[in-house]
Order: structure tokens, then C-alpha cells, then sequence
């Protein structure tokens, strides 16, 4: 068949679905995956399907239960004392049912333009930068410039212009802003746009967004980015203390414009991980079900005057009667995490403040199994073509092969998000196959972390079930290469 081109040599792949299946089957028998079929996977989780609590956790849930009367007032101050602790008074938190409710908070009460008064609401433009996942903040506002309106369409199983879940914002923009020498293509079986951001130029990104801005400044509202610590998202150029120096540069540029910068960190952990106070953020988004040991919540952490608003939002900053906190019925009661919700929470972040270790050294041991098991990868000469990047901050690592395509030849497949959920990724295909839950793969990044099988009832990592995992994996891609044409 005729490759010459990528829409075909992705239909070409697709075509060998049924091979890869019975192949990968095969391959699961030979690595003796059996004992692990269908109770392992390599994501550390999600809201769709989150990894197991921990005892710690669960003991605290049951506890709560067993109290007569436990207002959840008096757990979310306690969340708010140790948030203090860590940050500092001039910090505070709110905590939401999902980290998409907290997002949409966030926008809600600080960047989308007011309703109240006479005559028409004014319009505002909040800046974003398009990288990965851009479509959960993206998504509140219409696409500026126009040529962007479509990304939305095909994003996360929720069609046209409305967006993810009809959450569009009235009187909002959303300013895309690419990343300097990131390259953007086309790529999938459901082909959509997959940015490459591995060799992207912080400093010349930051020009590109502050001309943006000079150009809107009078609708200005907002500055949002997604909050991931590694190339893949963009954000690999770090200074002497680890901090990507680009989202630092975007929380000034947001402070020049005294504008809120809000940012979207779901896949990441609070107190180990980045520290929203070193990048200016105003508010910083987690998911707490996903690399967190948490019942599903959103957490959003940030600077005291922005969060007060978000408190005020949820009925948590205070009754009519005095006090200084509160946990009431408000405008976003319907984001209330619950009690049991709080009470994981509240477990889980005591242990990420007192006993950090038991959080990251899983995320050490599996990093040595991957680089150990990577030895096996093929084809060969990809093998030093991957970034491996570990992040206490997102839970987990990062492997990314964006770099298989540097030269003129084709790479391993690359797999847009749209793919993930239309099941189109060849290489969840074979995992699957195998007998995992289904990884998180698109644009050239595997998100890997424990969760899903991977850590025992106390939060310790299980070696055994790790690398059998891990192989799979290795296996899966040698399979896709195979496939498509690109073996040693």
C-alpha cells in the first residue's frame, strides 16, 4: 500500500486493529499477565475510573461515620487551617465536588464579565496558552481568533461550539496563544490537531502572549495555562530550583495586567508538588481522585482575596451573622463536595503534609522499574528518542516520544485525545488487549503513576504487579510498530 502520506498510513493502522488484538493476547500469555487481567493499569486514575483508597483514608471515612453529629463545617476548616500551615495566611482553599467545578468557579466568579447593572454586559478575553487539555478551561469561552472554533468539536465525547457539557460562559472569549517553535500537526485515526511541545522556546512564548495581550488589554480578564510540570505539556524548561520558568512568566504577565491567573494542575498533588506561591497563581485547580488518594474532589488552592470570592461562591467565607467561615447553601451548592468527601481529603492531605515519603517513594520505585523494563523497548532505535520525566507534582511520569518524528521519517503513532475516547489509539488498543484498564496516551505522552492495582491497601507500591504493567506496555508499543510498518 501506498504510505506516502499520513491519512494513510493511519487508515492503514486502523485497518490492523483485528491483527493487533490477537497479537497482543498472545504476547499478555507469553508475559504471564493472566493474574493480572483486568486488575492493573498504568494511569494512576481518574473520576471515570479512580484507584483504590488507601487504609489511611478509608479508616478516616468510617470514623466520621461513626460520629453522632460531624458538621462539615468543622472539617473544611481544618482543611483550611492545614492549607495555611503550608502556604501561608495570605493563602487559603475551597474545596468543589470535581476539579471541573472548580474550574468553572474560577471563571465564573473571576474572569467572566458581570450580569448586574443596567444597559448590555461588556465582554471579556481571557488568554490561553494551546497545549494540551486546553479544552477544560478553553471551553467557557467562544474561540478567538475564529480559526480555533472547531477544536472544541471533537474534545473530550461533547460536539459543537457549546463545548465540553454546554459550559460555555456568556460575554466570554477564550485568546489562543501557540507555543514558540511548538509544532502543531495533524495526526490520528480520528485525525485532530496534536501539539508537539517538547522543544518549545519559553521566552519567545511569553513574547508571543504578551503581544496578544498588549492587543486585547481592554477585554483582558484572565490568564489560564494547564499546570503540568513536563515537556510534553510544554513546560520543561525549569530554572536552578525546578520551576518552569514560562509559567512563572505567565503568573507576571497576569500580574502586570492585575488580572487573575488561574491554574489548571487536575493530574497533580498539593504541598509535594509545584508551589502555586513561586508562579504567581491566583488559583491553582487539583483533582484529588486522580493522583491523590482522595474520594473524588476538586481542590483549588490560592491567594486569599481570589479565594474569598470562590469561599463566598460555595457559602464557606462567613455568615450573615459574623464569623469567618461558614459551609452553607450558596450559588454553587451544586459543586458541594460532601462530608465523606472532606473527611478523604482531609486523610489524605495530612499525609502528603506529615509523611510526604508515602506518597513519593511509589513514584520513585516506579520510575526505577520503567527505566529498568525501557531496556526492552523496540524498536531500538526509538529507544533514545523517549524523555522520561518524573514529577512528584503530576503524581507520576511522564514518557514521551514526540521526538520519533525529528527526522523525515515517520515516528511511532502519534494519537490525538479524541482517539483516546473514540478508542482509536492503537497502543491502548494492544494494552487493553492485554488485559489492562486502558492508559492515558495521546500527543506523544504517557502519563503513568500508581493507582489503578499498582499500590496496596497502606498506599505502598506492589513491584510484582508494577512491572508486569510496565512490560505490557513496552510490549504494546513493539506491537503498533510492528504494525505500521516501522520495526528494527
Amino acid at each position: 500500500m501506498n504510505r506516502r502520506h499520513r491519512h494513510q498510513w493511519y487508515q492503514q493502522i486502523l485497518d490492523s486493529f483485528p491483527a493487533i488484538r490477537r497479537e497482543a493476547a498472545t504476547v499478555a500469555e507469553t508475559l504471564h499477565l493472566g493474574e493480572w487481567r483486568d486488575r492493573i493499569g498504568l494511569y494512576a486514575g481518574s473520576s471515570s475510573s479512580p484507584g483504590r483508597l488507601p487504609s489511611y483514608v478509608m479508616q478516616a471515612i468510617v470514623a466520621a461515620n461513626r460520629e453522632p453529629v460531624l458538621p462539615n463545617r468543622v472539617i473544611a476548616d481544618e482543611i483550611r487551617t492545614l492549607i495555611k500551615d503550608v502556604y501561608g495566611d495570605d493563602h487559603d482553599v475551597v474545596v468543589t465536588n470535581t476539579a471541573e467545578a472548580a474550574l468553572r468557579l474560577s471563571y465564573e466568579t473571576l474572569m467572566a464579565p458581570p450580569m448586574m447593572r443596567k444597559g448590555d454586559a461588556y465582554r471579556t478575553r481571557v488568554l490561553t496558552l494551546l497545549g494540551e487539555d486546553f479544552e477544560w478551561g478553553a471551553g467557557y469561552g467562544r474561540p478567538f481568533p475564529p480559526k480555533y472554533k472547531n477544536l472544541a468539536i471533537d474534545r473530550t465525547v461533547a460536539g459543537g461550539e457549546l463545548g465540553v457539557d454546554a459550559k460555555s460562559l456568556n460575554n466570554l472569549d477564550t485568546l489562543f496563544v501557540r507555543f514558540a517553535d511548538g509544532r502543531y500537526e495533524v495526526h490520528g485515526i480520528k485525525p485532530n490537531l496534536v501539539p508537539l511541545l517538547t522543544e518549545v522556546d519559553p521566552e519567545a512564548t511569553l513574547q508571543l502572549a504578551r503581544r496578544v495581550a498588549e492587543r486585547h488589554a481592554t477585554t483582558l480578564s484572565g490568564v489560564h495555562i494547564v499546570g503540568y510540570d513536563t515537556p510534553g505539556w510544554g513546560f520543561g524548561a525549569k530554572d536552578g530550583s525546578g520551576v518552569p520558568g514560562l509559567m512563572r512568566a505567565m503568573g507576571g504577565l497576569a500580574a502586570e495586567y492585575d488580572i487573575p491567573f488561574v491554574v489548571d494542575a487536575a493530574t497533580c498533588l498539593p504541598i509535594v508538588g509545584l508551589d502555586p506561591r513561586v508562579i504567581g497563581a491566583d488559583v491553582m485547580i487539583y483533582s484529588m481522585d486522580k493522583a491523590g488518594r482522595s474520594p473524588i474532589a476538586g481542590l483549588a488552592i490560592g491567594k486569599a482575596d481570589a479565594l474569598s470570592v470562590l469561599r463566598k461562591a460555595m457559602g464557606w467565607d462567613g455568615p450573615r451573622v459574623g464569623g469567618t467561615s461558614s459551609y452553607s447553601k450558596a450559588v454553587f451548592s451544586l459543586a458541594d463536595p460532601g462530608r465523606d468527601s472532606l473527611v478523604g481529603l482531609l486523610a489524605f492531605l495530612k499525609v502528603l503534609r506529615d509523611a510526604p515519603e508515602r506518597v513519593i517513594e511509589p513514584i520513585e520505585q516506579m520510575h526505577d522499574i520503567l527505566m529498568e523494563e525501557l531496556e526492552a523497548f523496540r524498536p531500538r532505535r526509538f529507544r533514545d528518542k523517549l524523555i522520561i520525566t518524573k514529577s512528584h507534582h503530576m503524581g507520576g511520569i511522564e514518557l514521551n516520544y514526540a521526538r520519533t518524528w525529528d527526522g523525515e521519517e515517520f515516528g511511532i503513532p502519534l494519537f490525538n485525545l479524541e482517539d483516546l475516547y473514540a478508542e482509536t489509539n492503537a497502543i491502548d488498543v494492544a494494552i487493553t488487549a492485554m488485559g489492562l484498564a486502558p492508559s492515558t496516551i495521546y500527543a506523544g505522552n504517557v502519563l503513568i503513576g500508581p493507582g489503578l492495582g499498582l499500590i496496596d491497601e497502606d498506599g505502598a507500591l506492589v513491584p510484582n504487579a508494577t512491572r508486569a504493567a510496565i512490560r505490557a506496555m513496552v510490549a504494546a508499543f513493539g506491537i503498533v510498530c510492528r504494525h505500521a510498518g516501522l520495526g528494527d
